[in-house]
């Protein structure tokens, strides 16, 4: 057998190659779901997508006697490095073989693309950054994940890691089933009417007639109650406008609950329903009836990923949080939802991660960003 070649991707016919890629990977797997389609071209910037107005991509295929077999992209984001004076890059899209020459080829040439913009060190794999799916699984591979959640096989962490990256940071997906709700501890029960009252909280779902300020207001609470958080970078506003437009026929009102003081909204708490079965149904293709498909009977949908719970800094550690899941409680019931994830959370993020173990949530799965830096 030849030589696996990496080559950078040019042609129409290699940007084909590298996005069809995975259903080669995971052909047989029965927990991999699909991208959809249309918005993995986006995200690599094969069509164009707002991230990249403060970014650069480029994307990389491995071959072997002339067949794919893995993919990679090198990624600056000049929004992260400003905002955290840094000067790193990110891999993202990683695909491969159990073959650690492939993998290694394609990580030499994401840090030689890297190293031409005199950028030595390297993290990932974010695709394209930590607003989006992100981490690469190493724990919890026994079952599929959660809508807009990474999957990977088992041997891709040994791949990584025997190329000399470290561990930067881990994500942790926590799981619970509607019964436990039956079984919260009186002292977090006591601890939401508490702050509910101390500080006059008004709960209240989306408001779906005023879609676009609704979800202006969604993405700006996200952005500032992650203010400071590790590796975070706003959404810019062009960035929020795309996502919002993406996600419009995705959401339910319902399930989306915002707190407000005084007529001002102060955190929120987004759930998503599992659309990842609906997604395998049609292939990732929205076109021309995979959108329909997609959206048919969603009351069926019984899986829910609470995808943040968001209180913006000067009410945070009051337990508004806490308040915020309360509200959804009722919605949820209403629903007939019997399984939720909280996805993801840092390790690092102490209040978010106690919190969730004291409702009696169990940790699944573990996503990990690694780091590598080259030496002097």
């Amino acid at each position: 057998m030849a030589e696996p070649i990496v080559k950078r991707v040019t042609s129409r016919a290699q940007r084909k190659q590298f996005l069809n890629l995975p259903w080669q990977i995971y052909r047989g797997d029965p927990h991999w779901v699909p991208p959809l389609r249309l918005n993995q071209k986006e995200l690599v910037n094969y069509r164009r997508h707002p991230f990249y107005d403060q970014a650069e991509i480029a994307t990389f295929l491995a071959t072997q006697d002339g067949a794919p077999c893995g993919r990679i992209a090198a990624i600056v984001n000049h929004a992260h490095n400003k905002r955290h004076n840094e000067q790193i890059g990110f891999f993202g899209f990683f695909e491969s073989v159990d073959n650690p020459q492939v993998a290694h080829g394609l990580l030499d040439a994401a840090r030689g693309w890297l190293a031409e913009r005199d950028i030595h060190a390297i993290r990932g794999p974010a695709n394209p950054s930590l607003n989006y799916e992100c981490g690469l699984l190493v724990e919890g591979f026994d079952d599929a994940p959660f809508f807009m959640m990474t999957y990977n096989p088992p041997y891709y962490p040994g791949l990584i890691e025997s190329y000399g990256f470290e561990k930067s940071q881990d994500l942790y997906a926590f799981w619970g089933h509607v019964q436990q709700l039956d079984e919260l501890d009186e002292k977090l029960v006591y601890m939401t009417e508490r702050a509910k009252e101390e500080f006059n909280v008004c709960l209240r779902p989306m408001d779906r007639k005023n879609f676009r300020r609704e979800v202006a207001m969604f993405l700006d609470v996200y952005n500032r109650s992650l203010d400071g958080t590790w590796g975070f970078v706003p959404l810019s506003d062009s960035e929020m406008k795309h996502t919002g437009a993406g996600l419009k026929h995705l959401i339910v009102p319902e399930l989306a609950i915002v707190a407000e003081v005084d007529n001002k909204p102060i955190g929120a708490v987004f759930g998503f329903l599992d659309y990842n079965p609906r997604i395998r149904e049609i292939d990732g293709r929205l076109f021309p009836f995979g959108f329909l498909k997609l959206l048919r009977n969603r009351q069926a949908l019984k899986r829910i990923r609470l995808i943040s719970t968001n209180v913006v800094p000067e009410y945070q550690r009051w337990g508004i949080g806490l308040v915020l899941l309360s509200g959804l409680i009722p919605k949820v019931r209403e629903w007939g939802i019997e399984e939720a994830e909280f996805s993801w959370v840092l390790e690092s993020n102490d209040l978010s991660r106690k919190s969730l173990e004291k409702g009696g949530a169990k940790r699944t799965k573990t996503y990990r960003i690694y780091d590598y830096q080259a030496s002097s």
